[in-house]
């Protein structure tokens, strides 16, 4: 286990003095290798958070620059950074924030050629992406890999929010769900506006990017109870919270009565 240093212990002091976390959880968080999805709406807090929290590596996966329409919801970037690799201006706002935290950026798509090996490198995976064929993607690799994904989604006023590891049975000796248990069919490309087309509230990537940081900070310090099997609907006009609970299905392609191999899910897309 990785020993924290003097400054460290007094940076993370607030945690440290938590039963539930303490010295142990926190060289937990230090020793953790953690992917992030996106560096954009959900993105840009769950790596400001993860970050202060003293996650030790950081992944970055976007192939997009800053714009200026980022900037009322995208809070890890700023005005100056216009034009630049979301991943490069995440990276300089993270080494200002906590240097202990080591960055690793990547300005490409994540597709199937390169899903698997990306996933592969870390502990955990985030998914903060903006579309379905990302999604599935991602958490299909997550699945071939044995890794945890915590997934999120947001709209105009709404959000949701699981955690994902399939790859482990329930309590029941059942598998635990996959992403296609919760959603069997992807919705095909155009069915659903897009943020562009749509909006959305800037505040509310906040919300529920934190709340994406917040299960990874306890999927890696064994606090509390897991999302698995659970999606949580966040509604911003109302501030409402609901839970919707989903299991494992025989029909998924993953882990169900006919499983499919990763070769054969790229082909089918």
């Amino acid at each position: 286990m990785q020993s924290l240093t003097p400054a460290e212990l007094e940076r993370y002091a607030r945690h440290i003095v938590m039963r539930e976390i303490g010295g142990p959880g926190q060289q937990r968080l230090k020793k953790a290798k953690v992917l992030v999805i996106g560096a954009g709406g959900l993105g840009a807090p769950v790596l400001q958070y993860l970050a202060a929290a003293g996650i030790g590596t950081l992944g970055v996966v976007d192939d997009d620059a800053v714009s200026l329409s980022n900037l009322q919801r995208q809070v890890i970037h700023d005005t100056e950074q216009l034009g630049e690799p979301k991943v490069a201006s995440a990276a300089e706002a993270i080494a200002r924030l906590n240097p202990n935290v080591e960055v690793k950026p990547y300005p490409i798509r994540i597709t199937g050629q390169n899903a698997l090996q990306l996933v592969s490198a870390y502990d955990l995976v985030v998914d903060g992406s903006d579309n379905f064929t990302t999604r599935y993607l991602v958490s299909d690799a997550c699945f071939f890999a044995r890794k945890p994904l915590v997934t999120a989604a947001v709209g105009r006023f709404d959000g949701s929010i699981t955690t994902l590891k399939p790859y482990l049975d329930g309590e029941d000796g059942t598998p635990n769900p996959t992403y296609r248990c919760l959603f069997p069919k992807k919705p095909e490309d155009g069915t659903l506006p897009t943020c562009e087309q749509a909006g959305v509230l800037g505040a509310l990537t906040g919300i529920v990017g934190a709340m994406q940081a917040m299960e990874v900070i306890k999927e890696l310090t064994g606090t509390g109870e897991s999302l698995v099997g659970r999606l949580i609907l966040f509604d911003a006009l109302t501030f409402r919270m609901e839970t919707v609970r989903y299991k494992w299905s025989r029909k998924n392609p993953l882990s169900g009565y006919a499983p499919r191999s990763w070769s054969e899910m790229l082909e089918e897309g």
